[in-house]
């Protein structure tokens, strides 16, 4: 075959099966892997607000882990450092800028300065800064004693981890108090010290106070700085439940005869014909009344709450000196394992779930009010296999 013929035939080739192309690979490169992992990571804390911990689960273990890997390396940060959507790469990490990237980075306060005469440049010599003078700025640094705090924030994590703590959404400033807990940016804090406070002129508490992170890191931070930062990017942590339950109780147990009696805590049996509510064994509602419950519960066959039927009262107690919500609370947490759901249509075939009706031994009902008088109820759980009042 010639010259000629050979042209011809590239020429005449309609099908392309004399195109060579360079051979590729299937395999993911290891960027790729990278990056990919690493959009995993922001897709998690998109739909959980929250970085993934080790030890939740296989798949949140993985990025756990995938996290921490990338963090500990370099190379791997500069690879995704443009993906950072969150800040998991570090504050050193961050491109600046402009002023509005410092401004924007400023997490812990330095900046946030509400006197605008800064800015009103009269006389040079003469400008002060009150607020955030140069030995007084609020700088994160090592903590020297954080072994006397590392003990707290492992508790702290096991806590959130059995449900004894739970993340709340910050609110108000009311919540920043001495030895409580929160998470600024992802990272636990611990409130160990609030300082001397001080109303500003726009007539808010304003001071500082020391600030305990548990990356082993401490600041002076501002009161207001902080409340401005749990705003944009935190939450509280609540008080464990033991906690919680034992103040309740002391305030309880404190009872004179010039104490204010402010309601009731009931116990009740429905009076339904419903063979559907007849057939439930032990079904008792335990609610609270600030008035007589005789008189309260006089309309039940027209309020769903009471299953719209007639009840009849087995036990009543009375409140002195609190909020009697607080203990029919603490009876609902208490037995809500126990609790019934039962769907009630009032007379405009409205659905109704009420939520107060418990399905328990009447004398392990009565057993846990005289528990919750005593102050031992922190010591006890229901077990609702058994029907009966257990250690914890």
């Amino acid at each position: 075959m010639n010259k000629e013929d050979l042209l011809k035939m590239i020429r005449e080739d309609d099908l392309n099966l004399l195109s060579i192309k360079p051979k590729t690979s299937s395999a993911i490169t290891t960027d790729e892997r990278l990056v990919s992992s690493f959009r995993e990571i922001n897709k998690f804390i998109k739909e959980n607000n929250r970085e993934p911990e080790p030890g939740k689960g296989v798949q949140e273990h993985q990025l756990a882990t995938r996290l921490k890997s990338i963090r500990g390396d370099k190379k791997k940060i500069e690879g995704v450092i443009a993906l950072d959507e969150y800040g998991l790469l570090g504050d050193e990490q961050k491109e600046i800028v402009s002023i509005g990237d410092i401004l924007n980075d400023d997490d812990m306060g330095l900046l946030n300065i509400t006197d605008d005469s800064l800015f009103k440049i009269k006389n040079v010599p003469e400008i002060k800064i009150d607020r955030e003078s140069s030995e007084y700025i609020a700088h994160r640094k090592v903590c020297a004693e954080f072994e006397k705090y590392e003990n707290l924030f492992r508790e702290c994590q096991t806590d959130l981890l059995s449900g004894k703590r739970k993340l709340i959404k910050f609110t108000s400033d009311q919540q920043i108090k001495e030895n409580s807990f929160f998470v600024l940016n992802g990272i636990l804090l611990f409130i160990e010290k609030i300082g001397e406070t001080h109303i500003d002129k726009y007539g808010k508490i304003d001071g500082r106070q020391r600030c305990i992170f548990e990356n082993g890191t401490e600041s002076d931070m501002l009161f207001r700085s902080l409340v401005k930062r749990l705003y944009e990017n935190g939450h509280a942590i609540s008080e464990r439940s033991e906690d919680t339950e034992r103040k309740f109780i002391e305030n309880f147990s404190n009872i004179s005869n010039e104490d204010k009696k402010t309601g009731f805590i009931y116990i009740l049996k429905s009076l339904s014909n419903d063979p559907k509510i007849q057939s439930l064994k032990n079904l008792y509602k335990i609610g609270f009344s600030n008035i007589p419950v005789e008189e309260r519960i006089k309309n039940s066959s027209e309020e769903p709450t009471y299953l719209m039927a007639p009840v009849s009262i087995v036990s009543t107690f009375e409140c002195y000196n609190f909020n009697p919500q607080k203990l029919e609370q603490l009876l609902h947490n208490f037995f809500g394992s126990a609790c019934v759901n039962i769907d009630i249509f009032d007379k405009k075939n409205q659905r109704h779930m009420p939520r107060e009706w418990f399905s328990a031994p009447l004398p392990v009902i009565e057993k846990s009010i005289e528990l919750i008088i005593s102050g031992g109820i922190v010591n006890y759980k229901y077990d609702v296999e058994n029907e009966l009042i257990a250690l914890r």
